[in-house]
């Protein structure tokens, strides 16, 4: 019965690979099959054995080996070797692989393909020691991806000086950072960081207001149509000196559901103290 279920056609062979209650020697004999498909179904089964995996971390199908990146059964042997693969996106799967440890986040973070370093960076678990190596990697793109995941406030201290814009703009799409650190994006000298910063994350009530006369267009128009925006900041924005920021907050208004209005509106100048109402 076993022979006849691995020697059916490739329809009938992919089903038995993909069945978690194949026995362990069937899987076996699929990992050698002649087609590829049978092969990348092995490769994805959770409950393959090692002896069917190995072979097929070094299958010539660049699939197959993708397949047993991704797979949480795969050995952390065999997914040290496809860190290796020469084959980029056999590399980057292993990063997904929920059974990725310290050994092999190490071997990462020496990688020369700064893809898989991005990728590193990203993830929740990694280690400080790590990150604090990655806070200096060369590639602007890898500080900015660990910035905009980090957990660690030491890590987020370091890059808030970082000189590279892209990296600091990571930062202001970090929900982990603290309103200390926040009012620190806001007063950025780059209007591209602050923009980003007011689009993504709700500020302290004395950095809106001052962000209300910030000197940047972009960045007042970003406050104006960001959703995290709360509406009293965005009306008074309605006044704002450029036309296209006052037309921007005033349509962000009119695309949202109707709510009940007083009858008067309070006078700005009561709202913000020390700003005119003009």
């Amino acid at each position: 019965m076993a022979d006849q279920r691995v020697t059916g056609d490739i329809d009938a062979r992919v089903s038995v690979a993909q069945d978690r209650t194949t026995a362990r020697a069937e899987l076996h004999a699929l990992a050698s099959d002649p087609s590829a498909r049978v092969r990348a179904a092995v490769a994805a089964n959770p409950d393959a054995p090692a002896e069917a995996l190995r072979p097929l971390a070094r299958d010539r199908d660049r699939t197959v080996r993708e397949t047993v990146a991704k797979n949480p059964a795969t050995s952390q042997g065999n997914l040290l070797r496809l860190l290796g693969d020469s084959d980029r996106w056999v590399r980057w799967a292993v990063a997904s692989n929920p059974s990725v440890d310290a050994r092999i986040r190490f071997v990462m973070h020496k990688a020369q393909d700064k893809e898989l370093r991005g990728l590193l960076a990203e993830m929740p678990e990694l280690e400080p020691e790590l990150a604090a190596v990655l806070v200096g990697d060369p590639s602007p793109e890898v500080r900015e991806r660990l910035a905009s995941h980090t957990r660690d406030p030491q890590v987020i201290a370091v890059l808030l000086r970082d000189r590279t814009v892209r990296v600091r703009k990571g930062l202001a799409i970090n929900g982990r950072t603290t309103a200390e650190q926040r009012s620190t994006l806001a007063r950025d000298s780059s209007p591209e960081v602050r923009a980003t910063l007011v689009r993504a994350l709700l500020l302290d009530e004395a950095d809106l207001r001052a962000m209300l006369d910030d000197r940047s267009v972009d960045v007042r128009r970003a406050m104006a149509t960001s959703a995290v925006t709360p509406p009293h900041i965005r009306q008074a924005l309605e006044n704002d000196a450029d036309e296209m920021v006052a037309e921007d907050a005033r349509k962000h208004v009119e695309s949202q559901p109707a709510a009940p209005r007083a009858a008067h509106r309070r006078a700005l100048g009561k709202r913000f103290p020390g700003k005119s109402a003009g």
